[in-house]
């Protein structure tokens, strides 16, 4: 009986011991030779994999003990991918906590109002902790978004968004759809009455030239309600943005009379009577409202000025004085718009 009785104390022992051990293994602090160390979880990845690696760079001696601690206290039912700093300090219990949360490293990424679909995709691609997927502004992806319209141009919310490495350029479009959407369906309930668009879309296109025609917040109004009365009496809108657009690559900075002329472009406003085809850029939230909104008035033309604003005419005559006070003799600094990155 005193046999047993040992055997158990001394059972009991070398539990109270192991746990102890076990323990002490978990909450010591992780054997870092850098103030701050850097590991990246990668899609695939399992906790044991990212222990072994921790191992494998000394930063732990019994990966196996802290995988079966975070089996026990259910700290191994998530494993965010994603790149993962590390301080000095920090426990295996720690680490296992930050892999658990997601609390990893994040990046942001500005998509600026008024550029391009394939701007956007060029600013992602500078963007290297990111995957990129994505092939171009065609890629079947994107147009599968924006079913049942056949350009993708124009439906991605401008705005900063976060990341973490091993997220996807298409998930963050994926994001800023959503978030386009969304605004255009909100914003298409509170629009003007006597407003001349048809649709959601309408106002997207719409919005996309009053983006690229100022990056004054004052005038997006004003330009607005020139397009639509214009649109209201049958106009043609001639906005040199459109036309440009729709040279793609053959623009080379100089509109030319043969551009405004040519009626195979499609987006040649000049030319072809109504909205275009499609957006011609991404427009942000102050330029849709801008849209369908527009600031009431009578001008029908407006001229760039040259020093990023313009000037508004309710009759032909006086819009060619106007365009004969600010454009037969430009300055060297003259701008349509106000300079502007990514503009």
């Amino acid at each position: 009986m005193k046999r047993i009785f040992l055997f158990v104390i001394g059972g009991l022992l070398l539990l109270v011991l192991a746990e102890r051990w076990w323990w002490s293994t978990v909450n010591q602090p992780l054997q870092l030779t850098t103030h701050t160390a850097i590991i990246v979880v990668s899609p695939g990845d399992s906790l044991r994999s990212v222990l072994e690696e921790a191992a494998q760079r000394g930063w732990l001696r019994f990966p196996g003990a802290v995988a079966r601690w975070a089996q026990l206290y259910e700290l191994d039912t998530k494993l965010h991918v994603g790149e993962y700093q590390v301080e000095r300090g920090n426990t295996a219990t720690d680490f296992l906590e930050q892999l658990n949360n997601g609390d990893s490293i994040r990046y942001q990424v500005t998509l600026p109002e008024g550029i391009t679909l394939a701007r956007a995709l060029a600013i992602l691609a500078e963007q290297q902790p990111l995957r990129i997927t994505l092939s171009g502004p065609e890629d079947p992806r994107l147009l599968a978004l924006v079913v049942p319209h056949d350009s993708a141009e124009g439906w991605f919310m401008p705005d900063t968004y976060a990341y973490q490495r091993g997220d996807s350029d298409l998930s963050i479009l994926q994001r800023a759809h959503r978030a386009m959407a969304q605004e255009l369906e909100q914003q298409w309930i509170t629009r003007a009455g006597d407003t001349p668009l048809e649709n959601p879309y309408d106002a997207l296109i719409l919005a996309s030239i009053v983006e690229r025609e100022t990056a004054v917040a004052d005038e997006r109004g004003k330009i607005a309600g020139v397009f639509s009365r214009r649109l209201q009496q049958g106009m043609r809108l001639q906005t040199d943005p459109t036309v440009i657009y729709g040279l793609g690559d053959q623009y080379n900075g100089n509109l030319t009379r043969a551009h405004l002329r040519d009626e195979q472009n499609r987006w040649n406003t000049y030319r072809h009577n109504g909205l275009p085809p499609s957006p011609i850029a991404l427009p942000g939230r102050a330029a849709i409202m801008a849209a369908l909104h527009p600031e009431a008035g009578d001008a029908l033309y407006f001229v760039a000025r040259g020093d990023g604003y313009h000037s508004f005419a309710s009759t032909l005559e006086q819009h060619n004085a106007n365009v004969r006070q600010y454009q037969l003799n430009l300055r060297s600094d003259y701008r349509s718009t106000p300079k502007e990155e990514g503009r």
